[in-house]
């Protein structure tokens, strides 16, 4: 029946593009999503298998990978993609959106994994792919939970990849840049309060800044082709850039020492 792979977040942005670009080089796709029944596209496509996966709700991810084994007989690679990003002041933010920034990024992610886990050591095969970003490697002002939760992304990825050899199952990480996506609409979290004023002039520029650099990224489709690479090249390759400016910034960040990247970083916001 063709190789298959899950994708958590598929209602837009990366994961739809990507449930796409599989679907139409053969691959059969469980695009998951929190609200399926809001989806009208995916549907539509032979070898999609439209179905909810809430990472906050156990239940949701164990009846996904069920019923994608049902469906297709086996999963390939479980693509975690579902995220957001929560940015602003730390001072500012209840401590339940510091819970859930991570609960979704990190913890919603490993127990997915661990979901599909007995089914890839079954087989002795399997690949993981986790969406990090740009943001795992090098950080911007105000985003201490939305890097945090990415470091964290990129620390359990690698470590991972040591037990999994034990059962044949490959590990990859992704790391895009700035994408076209709703990054800055319903999937970003912003958190402030006026009242905090020494903080304000940081909030004003960070805020200005964001919006044309995210007009200026890459369409979702880099990403997706950049999966697609990771998925079938063939190679044991932990970390795949994605997009020329992801590439740019991963290089600059190798070589420059602390003082000198932070610098610029600052530079770039105007601080």
């Amino acid at each position: 029946m063709g190789k298959t792979i899950l994708i958590t977040g598929s209602s837009s942005g990366i994961g739809k593009a990507t449930a796409k670009y599989f679907q139409e080089r053969g691959w059969n796709v469980i695009a998951t999503m929190r609200s399926p029944d809001k989806e009208t596209e995916l549907t539509q496509v032979d070898n999609i298998l439209v179905t909810r996966l809430d990472v906050q709700d156990s239940a949701s991810i164990t009846t996904a990978v069920e019923a994608g084994i049902a469906r297709f007989g086996n999963i390939d690679v479980l693509l975690n993609n579902a995220g957001y990003g929560s940015y602003g002041l730390l001072e500012a933010t209840p401590v339940e959106k510091i819970k859930r920034q991570f609960e979704v990024n990190v913890l919603g992610l490993l127990e997915t994994i661990q979901a599909v886990l007995p089914h890839f050591r079954a087989n002795r095969d399997g690949m993981i792919i986790n969406i990090s970003s740009i943001g795992g490697k090098m950080t911007f002002p105000l985003g201490t939970l939305y890097h945090g939760s990415k470091f964290a992304v990129e620390g359990l990825s690698e470590a991972l990849s040591f037990e999994m050899e034990a059962i044949g199952v490959k590990v990859k990480i992704v790391e895009p840049a700035m994408i076209r996506t709703d990054f800055g609409g319903r999937s970003f979290d912003f958190n402030n309060d006026e009242s905090l004023t020494e903080y304000q002039e940081l909030v004003g520029k960070l805020l200005a800044a964001l919006g044309p650099l995210e007009t200026s990224g890459s369409e979702p489709i880099v990403v997706a082709e950049v999966i697609y690479q990771a998925a079938t090249d063939g190679t044991h390759k932990l970390r795949y850039t994605a997009g020329l400016d992801a590439q740019e910034i991963v290089a600059n960040r190798k070589v420059a020492d602390d003082e000198t990247f932070l610098a610029g970083i600052k530079a770039q916001f105007g601080l």
